[in-house]
């Protein structure tokens, strides 16, 4: 039975209110007001910290994985890029997951399907494919292939080791608590390899389109020479993931930005510079930085570079929370 008022002192005192929260906790019930600066703080508080992993000390890990477990047996030979600030949770931001997957000659990496959303974006070796739908698409560096959520995909190994990054909305997806997987009944789908992929941007084509941005001058002071990865409709890529190239002219520095979204960038070509909060770091081609969502970041360009990202932007602005600051020069 719930306690008459005239069990509580007037205005509690510590021993009362102490009494009256042990109530409420045995009524599975809790008061509001001791949380809730936590749960409507002013801005956002990311748990996720910014970071920066150096391809080539991933890499070596990556190879010893390949000499240590086939791809029959991991199903996904991956590394994945586990943020320090998550701590004994696998996600490079506080709502994304990356890691590094590489695939051997002959190999194949079943198919199955899951509800949460993938991309691909390659950084080396050439030959490997991957499947997603039934179609059959080829992996070159630079290349940008996606896995819509629940579609079937399966990859198979060429003539020499091919790694890309993953980018997922696992941590946003398992939130949700709407995680869903299924095996193929087959190792891997009967694909067909069309003229104009459904699923995949070629580096090459997206490397030109840059050129031809620079040329006519379209050269944003936050976000340099961008072009965002968009389907025919003009939507993003995925539903809850979106993606970039940007051409960072030698010299370009950036104004300060920061929006809510959690991104992860790569180098693919050149050598950026990058302020994150309060944390410096350089990177070089197939380096990795992850930028936790409302942190204020710069860039500069140290060579003319080519930066591709990926964040949760489509997310936020589908549930009407992305917001962003313009900020000015340092």
């Amino acid at each position: 039975m719930a306690p008459d008022s005239t069990d509580i002192p007037p205005q509690g005192g510590p021993a009362g209110m102490a009494a009256y929260y042990q109530r409420l906790a045995a009524a599975h019930l809790a008061p509001l007001w001791e949380s809730l600066a936590a749960l409507a703080p002013a801005e956002p508080t990311p748990r996720a910290v910014p970071f920066k992993w150096a391809y080539v000390e991933v890499r070596a890990h990556l190879m010893e994985a390949g000499r240590l477990i086939t791809a029959e047996k991991a199903e996904r030979r991956v590394v994945v890029l586990a943020n320090p600030g998550l701590e004994g949770q696998l996600a490079i931001t506080d709502t994304l997951y990356a890691g590094l997957q590489l695939i051997l000659p002959g190999e194949i990496a079943r198919a199955h399907r899951h509800s949460q959303s993938a991309l691909r974006f390659v950084a080396e070796g050439e030959g490997a494919y991957t499947a997603v739908n039934g179609e059959r698409v080829a992996m070159r560096p630079g290349d940008f292939i996606i896995t819509p959520a629940w579609a079937w995909h399966d990859h198979g190994g060429g003539s020499e080791p091919v790694v890309w990054m993953d980018g997922l909305d696992v941590p946003l997806v398992s939130f949700l608590h709407a995680e869903f997987r299924e095996e193929h009944h087959q190792k891997a789908q009967a694909a067909s390899a069309p003229e104009v992929s459904t699923f995949a941007w070629p580096y090459a084509q997206a490397r030109a389109a840059l050129e031809a941005m620079k040329a006519r001058g379209e050269v944003d002071p936050w976000r340099g020479v961008r072009l965002d990865y968009l389907r025919e409709d003009g939507r993003p890529a995925m539903p809850t993931i979106g993606a970039s190239l940007s051409l960072l002219p030698k010299g370009f520095a950036s104004r300060s930005y920061r929006s809510t979204d959690g991104a992860v960038m790569t180098v693919v070509e050149g050598k950026v510079g990058a302020k994150v909060g309060e944390a410096s770091f350089v990177l070089g081609p197939k380096d990795v930085a992850a930028l936790p969502g409302w942190t204020p970041y710069r860039l500069e360009a140290l060579e003319e570079s080519v930066v591709f990202a990926f964040s949760d932007r489509p997310a936020h602005e589908a549930l009407g929370l992305w917001r962003e600051v313009r900020g000015a020069p340092a």
